[in-house]
């Protein structure tokens, strides 16, 4: 089925997993890359594989960007991965064994992430299941600013595939502070419901506790109460930035 999909990727500055993920992509009919003003080698290194096609659009929310890259795909089958995220051989053989044909299917694939290349089993980091793959004439992603998924209709069919997904989204304290401080901001400009401090306050415990006790990241190293711990701050400056637009709108 390989032939009759287009991968899509969202890319911003994303030189760094960029090559190893085209790498893995090189058998698929079209590998989309829509670039919102990279800075950095990224479009050069897609121009240099011949399935690739770029298109450059500025940034209007991740799930309104994931559907015009379908809308511009040339297949109807879209498999939407992220520039720092490489197929395994096995999953890509799942997808060669797929029948085009059952156009009301999303198939699901594990995504193992890693925080400096180690793989994390904790923190709700894994498993880590993810749809990704399904016909944009029956299925798309919600236009949600941040936190899109596939919305699903009561007559889609889940598939899970074997093999996975490796994601490499952080290599240091650093990375995951200024995605915290992105997906917060995105998060308060698109929501519209009341926050407060205590909200805030209570709500981000309350994510600390679960990513470190009931989900196990103490049992991780630092590598799962670092993780545990932006998992919190995120919730906290996400409500109180919310909680910051309301007062605004009342001066």
């Amino acid at each position: 089925m390989v032939d009759a999909v287009t991968v899509t990727i969202l890319t911003k500055n994303s030189e760094k997993y960029l090559a190893k993920c085209l790498n893995a992509l090189q058998d698929f009919d079209e590998v989309l890359v829509l670039d919102n003003g990279s800075e950095d080698n990224t479009l050069s290194i897609a121009r240099g594989y011949s399935n690739v096609r770029i298109i450059e659009h500025p940034f209007i929310g991740f799930g309104p960007m994931k559907n015009l890259a379908a809308r511009s795909a040339r297949n109807d089958w879209i498999l939407s991965i992220d520039s720092d995220e490489i197929l395994t051989a096995q999953l890509l053989d799942s997808i060669r064994l797929l029948n085009p044909k059952t156009k009301n299917r999303v198939y699901t694939m594990n995504r193992l992430n890693h925080y400096r290349q180690k793989p994390i089993r904790c923190c709700g980091w894994y498993p880590d299941v993810v749809a990704r793959l399904y016909n944009r004439t029956h299925t798309r992603f919600s236009d949600a600013m941040v936190h899109e998924s596939l919305i699903i209709k009561p007559d889609t069919r889940k598939t899970s595939l074997k093999g996975q997904i490796l994601h490499y989204p952080f290599d240091s304290a650093a990375a995951l502070i200024e995605k915290m401080q992105s997906y917060s901001t995105l998060y308060a400009e698109e929501k519209k419901s009341a926050s407060s401090p205590a909200k805030a306050f209570w709500r981000a415990c309350f994510s600390f506790f679960k990513n470190y006790i009931f989900r196990r990241g103490f049992l991780c190293g630092y590598e799962g109460l670092l993780i545990s711990v932006s998992n919190a701050n995120g919730v906290f400056y996400k409500y109180i930035k919310l909680y910051e637009k309301t007062l605004e709108k009342k001066r």
